[in-house]
């Protein structure tokens, strides 16, 4: 018997599988079906499936994949490392150390609790990157976008773009019809056959609420809308720094609020800090056979009280605001 457990970061939910535990290492076909099941009729879905193994690096942990919903396969989720180093750090017994991820180890450290019960930590959000090739994007007549206009997309919105290094399309918004229609429809277009970006992107759409606090909703690419998104939270973050132009190393604590829940960022010249919740609500106790041909009925389900817990510092804060 194996045992996964269902997780969340700002209510950005997975199902985290240890490959530790198996009698053998499954083929990535098998671990796409078992994303594209699991996360469509198990526990009332999720948003993706990471993939928790040994790391090649002496100095990492553990290593983190993510295979999205959809069975395509994401470089980097934040909320889904927050997770991950709750589970490699009580697995372990360390607070702070590196995973490796598709395209960087990053350094993970666990936090104080957000409020009893809800535990914290911060991962580190890098390599930033401007240049078009890390998207990629083309026919744009230009290398990069930083507060530019892109009529193709909108006729009074301009637009970043942030790979970090997954890529992200960020616009700032005053009207909540942009944070919906707006953004739904430009999220499917550029995550369809489009001229603009081959492989998709994340778009991610910012109201600025006040002085370093943002309210951000991303159309997911591979997802479609999500309850939030760490990596897109972290370059909004960055780009709010370039909107404001400023230009102070590392900057002040940065509140994100989500449809999901809230985090912290901290931009640093060349990195971001994500800081939220790592959140635990169902142990699964399944054999390996059960898991790989589907038969999800079989499981043996615990949950924990951590969502009530969430739930409650979430209603405290929209309370407080």
């Amino acid at each position: 018997m194996i045992t996964l457990q269902k997780v969340h970061g700002s209510s950005n939910q997975f199902f985290i599988l240890d490959l530790d535990q198996l009698s053998f290492t499954p083929l990535d076909e098998q671990i796409v079906a078992l994303t594209q099941q699991i996360t469509s009729s198990f526990l009332t879905g999720a948003d993706g499936l990471l993939v928790v193994s040994k790391s090649n690096y002496a100095d990492c942990l553990g290593k983190m994949r993510v295979i999205n919903a959809d069975g395509s396969e994401a470089s980097m989720c934040g909320n889904g490392l927050r997770t991950v180093a709750r589970y490699l750090s009580e697995k372990f017994r360390q607070s702070e150390f590196k995973v490796e991820t598709l395209n960087a180890n990053l350094t993970v450290r666990k936090q104080s609790d957000l409020t009893q019960n809800v535990t914290a930590f911060g991962v580190e959000i890098s390599p930033i990157h401007f240049n078009n090739k890390y998207f990629p994007f083309n026919n744009l007549n230009t290398t990069k976008l930083i507060k530019s206009p892109i009529k193709a997309f909108s006729d009074n919105l301009n637009f970043y773009a942030i790979a970090v290094p997954n890529p992200h399309l960020i616009s700032f918004v005053e009207k909540d019809d942009d944070l919906n229609e707006t953004l739904e429809t430009l999220g499917t277009k550029l995550n369809q056959p489009n001229d603009y970006f081959p492989d998709g992107v994340n778009v991610n759409f910012a109201k600025i609420l006040g002085e370093n606090e943002l309210f951000v909703r991303t159309f997911e690419r591979g997802v479609g809308f999500t309850n939030a998104c760490g990596t897109g939270m972290s370059a909004t973050s960055l780009a709010y720094m370039l909107h404001q132009n400023r230009n102070a190393f590392p900057s002040d604590e940065i509140t994100v609020y989500n449809p999901g829940g809230v985090v912290k960022t901290i931009v640093h010249e060349d990195w971001i800090e994500l800081i939220g919740n790592a959140t635990h609500t169902h142990t699964i106790t399944i054999s390996e056979n059960q898991l790989f041909n589907h038969q999800f009925t079989e499981a043996t389900v615990n949950q924990t009280n951590e969502q009530q817990s969430y739930e409650h510092f979430i209603a405290n804060l929209k309370k407080a605001s």
